[in-house]
């Protein structure tokens, strides 16, 4: 199964996630599809904070990909 959700990066104390299409089995932070968009909670700027490709989004839910319950709700946030 496909799935879109976040991916952690950055060093301690200063998360930054990128949003992935990737297989369900693979780990976390293991390898992905396609990268569709990034995350950085800690830019208080929402236009700088989150960005990404709604239209990347919309193929991947039309082909049968699910989106992960934090980045729907950031998605509904961030809009």
């Amino acid at each position: 199964m496909v799935k879109i959700r976040l991916s952690r990066h950055g060093s301690n104390k200063k998360p930054f996630y990128k949003i992935v299409v990737t297989d369900s089995r693979s780990s976390r932070n293991g390898k992905f599809i396609e990268k569709i968009g990034f995350f950085n909670p800690i830019i208080n700027n929402k236009n700088i904070s989150f960005q990404i490709n709604k239209e990347k989004i919309k193929y991947w839910v039309s082909v049968g990909a699910q989106i992960s319950y934090r980045l729907k709700y950031l998605i509904k946030k961030y809009k």
